[in-house]
């Protein structure tokens, strides 16, 4: 498919979208506490998209112009024979950008591969730099074994390389300068993302809340950061350290809301086409997909029918007690 059959997908409010985010498990070798709860149930085989139905709809949304995909899980790397959907999109006409989040735990056996399939990025998940505390928050995660896998993945070579990490009060929220000062030490990048309510979790997230503003201000005080107008064309908003190659990311669902600029749309592994993070508002795109196995018409039609349903923007509100959508991350897709 070209990526000239179809018009731009563009919402009720004027907004492209270029980028989206797919899903390809919704299972994970780590547990961490602000993503599942520990007693996860997945989803059986047959309610997952296959490989094949996940190709097909990133090929569909190239079709429609869109120019960034985002693979994520779970963890991706965990899914079977997942680099081969990789090599299969990797070099899609029309596909300027295919990246990758991950919380490193398979890099060091897949970082090679993926370079070599067509990824450009990845954001690697690291909360603590501390073994023990690791540990804890992720339930069963090895660091040495992350740490390996950043090693790996900067030997690749990729374009860029950022660690995305949410602090925590009371759990890592003492982190943000080692975290920092890690990703200097390694020449990567590294984005502060405030948690987010998604799921029911065992902990309150107002108890453990720490807005960017006050990550900011405490990095200001140990570093000279530079404002920056640069985008990777998803909602972070980045400072730089000058005389470094290092961008300091900051994602704020709460405190700075980016749903003005929305560019990006979700894909479950179950094949829910999420029009925002924040919000219920859904298309089923699995059944088009296996009643219509050789037709992408009636996809594309679904597709470009969801955009006047995509909402304005999300409702997070820490003040609430029941999460703003109950969801974990980990189904939607990280």
């Amino acid at each position: 498919m070209s990526a000239t059959h179809h018009p731009q997908l563009i919402d009720q409010f004027g907004r492209v979208v270029d980028y989206i985010r797919l899903s390809i498990t919704d299972r994970c070798d780590f547990r961490c506490v602000y993503c599942m709860s520990e007693d996860m149930t997945f989803l059986p085989r047959d309610e997952v998209l296959s490989l094949e139905e996940c190709a097909r709809l990133v090929k569909a949304f190239v079709s429609l112009g869109v120019s960034k995909v985002r693979i994520t899980g779970g963890e991706p790397l965990v899914r079977k024979n997942a680099l081969s959907l990789l090599e299969d999109i990797g070099q899609l006409p029309g596909l300027k950008e295919l990246v990758m989040t991950t919380n490193g735990s398979q890099l060091e056996h897949f970082a090679a591969p993926l370079k070599q399939a067509g990824v450009r990025r990845l954001n690697i998940s690291l909360d603590s730099l501390d073994a023990e505390r690791f540990r804890s928050i992720t339930r069963v995660g090895d660091l040495s074994k992350v740490l390996r896998g950043i090693t790996a993945a900067k030997q690749a070579g990729f374009e860029r390389i950022k660690l995305n990490t949410v602090l925590m009060r009371g759990i890592n929220d003492d982190e943000a300068l080692p975290m920092l000062q890690f990703a200097l030490e390694q020449g990567i990048d590294i984005a502060y993302i405030e948690e987010m309510p998604l799921g029911e979790v065992d902990h309150s997230r107002e108890s453990t809340y720490v807005s960017n503003d006050a990550t900011l201000k405490l990095l200001k005080a140990h570093y000279q950061l530079i404002s920056s107008t640069e985008s990777t064309g998803g909602p972070a908003r980045y400072w730089r350290v000058p005389h470094t190659q290092t961008r300091v990311g900051f994602i704020s669902p709460h405190s700075h809301n980016f749903c003005e600029s929305c560019n990006r749309v979700r894909i479950t592994c179950k094949g829910e086409l999420f029009l925002c993070l924040g919000q219920e508002d859904k298309v089923d795109l699995m059944p088009l997909l296996r009643d219509h196995p050789n037709d992408d018409q009636p996809l594309i039609n679904a597709i470009l029918g969801a955009m006047q349903i995509k909402p304005k923007g999300h409702d997070f509100d820490l003040r609430r007690n029941a999460p703003a959508v109950i969801r974990f991350m980990s189904q939607t897709g990280g």
